[in-house]
C-alpha cells in the first residue's frame, strides 16, 4: 500500500499526523483487503495507490466536517469494508464506533480486521438499517452517523437520521452530485427532523471527480414510524 503518499496527503489535505503504528495498520487492512477480496467482492479497487486515496483518505476526510471527541458515539451505515468507519477509528481511537452491515459475509471480514487490528469500542452489527433505526439500542443513540455510496440522498436520510440524537450530525459522503442530489432530499429531510448544515467539496489526488460532504443537523426528533419496514425507503423514497 503507498503508505507515504497517504501520511503526505492526509497531513496537506486534513492536517492528520499518521503515526508509525497507524501507518501499520492501514498497511494491514490495505493488505487483509486484498487477500479477502480475492474470496469475496468487498472492493473494485485493487491498486495500491487507489486503495489509498478512494478508501483511506477519502474516509478521513470526514474530518473536514467534523470535530471528533474522547467518547464520540459513531455509527457507520452500510459500512461494507469498513469505509469510512474503521479508517477513522485508527486516527481517532477514543471514538466509541458502531460498523452497521447487512450482509453477513462483509461482517465476517469487519470481525477479522478489528481483531487483527487490535481495535476495542468497535461493534459490529449484521442488520438491516431500517430494522437497527427502530431498535431501542441504537435508535437515536449516536453522535454522529456516516455513510458512503450506500443510497440515494432521500432513501439514506431515512436510514442515517433515526439513528441519530437530536443535536447531533449526519454524514454523507457522496460524488459529483450531491448538491442535486440533496435537493430531491429536502421534504425527506424536514420529515425526519433534519437540516442541511453544508456541502463541502473534497479534491483527492489521483481521483478525477470531486467528492463531497454533506453535512445534515438533526434538529428535531425523527417521527416514530420512520425507518419504514426493510425495502420500502428504496422503494417510496419519501
Amino acid at each position: 500500500m503507498s503508505i507515504g503518499l497517504l501520511v503526505r496527503c492526509s497531513r496537506e489535505l486534513l492536517d492528520l499526523e499518521l503515526g508509525r503504528d497507524v501507518q501499520r495498520a492501514f498497511a494491514l487492512y490495505a493488505e487483509e483487503l486484498l487477500a479477502w477480496n480475492e474470496r469475496m467482492n468487498l472492493t473494485a479497487i485493487t491498486d495500491p495507490e487507489a486503495i489509498a486515496m478512494r478508501h483511506f483518505l477519502d474516509s478521513l476526510s470526514v474530518k473536514l466536517a467534523v470535530a471528533f471527541s474522547p467518547g464520540m458515539r459513531v455509527i457507520d451505515v452500510g459500512t461494507g469494508a469498513g469505509f469510512p468507519g474503521l479508517p477513522l477509528r485508527l486516527v481517532f481511537p477514543s471514538i466509541e464506533l458502531t460498523l452497521l452491515e447487512a450482509t453477513a459475509k462483509k461482517t465476517q471480514f469487519l470481525e477479522h480486521i478489528t481483531k487483527r487490528l487490535g481495535l476495542n469500542n468497535v461493534r459490529i452489527l449484521n442488520a438491516r438499517a431500517e430494522e437497527a433505526g427502530q431498535d431501542p439500542a441504537t435508535r437515536e443513540k449516536f453522535d454522529l452517523a456516516l455513510a458512503r455510496a450506500v443510497a440515494p440522498m432521500p432513501v439514506l436520510a431515512e436510514y442515517l437520521l433515526p439513528f441519530c440524537r437530536v443535536g447531533g450530525r449526519c454524514v454523507a459522503l457522496k460524488g459529483e452530485h450531491a448538491a442535486a442530489e440533496v435537493q430531491t432530499a429536502e421534504n425527506a429531510l424536514r420529515i425526519l427532523g433534519g437540516r442541511l448544515v453544508k456541502i463541502i467539496p473534497v479534491e483527492l489526488p489521483l481521483v478525477v471527480e470531486t467528492h463531497h460532504l454533506v453535512v445534515i443537523e438533526k434538529v428535531a426528533a425523527t417521527p416514530p414510524q420512520y425507518p419504514r419496514r426493510p425495502g420500502i425507503p428504496s422503494k417510496r423514497p419519501l
